[in-house]
């Protein structure tokens, strides 16, 4: 079959047409294009790197963490090179124009655009994503060390250390998975010295009807988990073993239901408290496992789901701790900080590298779909390897009426 010469517009520019394949296909230029808009932060004249562009750019720092600034863009650029003479220079901007076009593009549409798109994305033929109907998600918080800049100490701060202070400051974030696709979502992210729990709490509104969400003991305490039952989500938390949960009724699958107070008071007169149940169990013959572990729900009756089952559930919350090691050491490789030496531009790198993990985890996703498998089988390392090797492989050329390129 013929194909039409693709030739690119007279007057257009080499980065005009990047487009980050599987990144482009998870981001759409129109949405990117859309919330520049919104923002203000289109670009008002011409310039070698417009902002649609740099937005694709910061993804793509993700992916090639070992790489410097030129070299990523120069892959970028050089996927486009075969529109054109194949022994044509191709033109990267120098490390200051990227800068100035990162400063340019600042934080809130890359913010923006990562809390638009990044969502959980399991269908229901998704296995290993859903518990009896129920959306199953993690709650979970971490760190990342960020570059040893004065702007970033006093911007996020540094833990103390046993000899004084970490040789990095670090930033703390917090984040919903959804544990079927590892799909991190609704994540805030804050200074060294914002806790996780002020951080949870901004991500509450993530939660929803149709999930249950798993979460350690250190989130349990009576108004955080009053906020969370009011998201509709089911809840299945951990509780602290010395928490005093009073049996009021005992359950024939061997839970009981019980009742949490805001107060010493409200505890004495039973007033205000919230009913929920109680599971306690025992790992019998595992090396290392506590005595005894608590579980609080507001699944009431067991027959929507018995302990047993809830138990082994509670379980796969180690689903967020693999979504944090993808986010922290596979997309990061041998490199230890997030590279950006501004406080701006960190928090700009931080949600690139969130939308880097979403896509790829989009297309192994949809991999697994294809193959009728759990996602959880498919390698992560392996992906980022193949999108890497793939990625400037992937121009974008916009759809035009004398043909298109297949």
């Amino acid at each position: 079959m013929a194909r039409t010469l693709a030739e690119l517009p007279k007057g257009s520019r080499i980065t005009d047409y990047i487009s980050l394949g599987v990144v482009a296909k998870t981001f759409p230029v129109a949405t990117v294009k859309s919330v520049l808009e919104a923002t203000g932060r289109s670009s008002r004249r011409q310039r070698e790197l417009p902002a649609h562009v740099v937005v694709y750019y910061v993804i793509a720092l993700a992916l090639y963490m070992q790489s410097s600034y030129r070299e990523v863009l120069r892959g970028l650029l050089e996927g486009i090179q075969w529109l054109l003479n194949p022994t044509a220079r191709i033109k990267v901007t120098g490390k200051s124009g990227i800068s100035q076009a990162r400063t340019r593009l600042g934080v809130e549409p890359v913010k923006q655009l990562h809390d638009q798109i990044v969502c959980p994305i399991a269908t229901e033929a998704t296995k290993g994503a859903w518990h009896r109907g129920w959306r199953v998600v993690s709650l979970d918080g971490s760190t990342l060390d960020v570059g040893d800049e004065d702007a970033n100490d006093a911007a996020f701060g540094r833990p103390v250390a046993q000899r004084g202070k970490s040789a990095f400051p670090q930033i703390r974030f917090v984040s919903l998975v959804e544990n079927g696709a590892h799909v991190l979502f609704g994540t805030q992210m804050a200074g060294y010295g914002t806790s996780e729990m002020t951080l949870a709490k901004g991500v509450l509104p993530w939660l929803g009807h149709g999930m249950l969400c798993l979460a350690d003991r250190y989130f349990f305490g009576f108004e955080f988990w009053r906020q969370a039952r009011t998201t509709g989500a089911e809840l299945l938390w951990r509780g602290r073993r010395n928490l005093r949960l009073a049996c009021e009724q005992r359950l024939a699958d061997g839970s009981y239901l019980s009742r949490i107070y805001p107060s010493e008071g409200d505890r004495y007169h039973k007033t205000n408290g919230a009913v929920l149940r109680v599971i306690d169990y025992r790992l019998e013959g595992v090396a290392g496992a506590e005595p005894m572990y608590r579980l609080v729900t507001t699944i009431l009756d067991p027959e929507k789901a018995p302990a047993l089952e809830l138990a082994a559930l509670y379980h796969e919350r180690r689903e967020i701790e693999t979504a944090l090691d993808e986010l922290k050491t596979h997309l990061r490789g041998a490199r230890i900080v997030l590279r950006s030496k501004r406080p701006d531009l960190v928090r700009q790198e931080f949600y690139g590298l969130l939308m880097a993990h979403f896509a790829i985890r989009g297309l192994m996703h949809e991999a697994a779909l294809k193959a009728d498998e759990d996602p959880d089988r498919l390698s992560f390392i392996h992906a980022v390897r193949v999108i890497r090797r793939k990625l400037h492989c992937f121009p974008a050329i916009p759809p035009r009426g004398e043909g298109s390129v297949p």
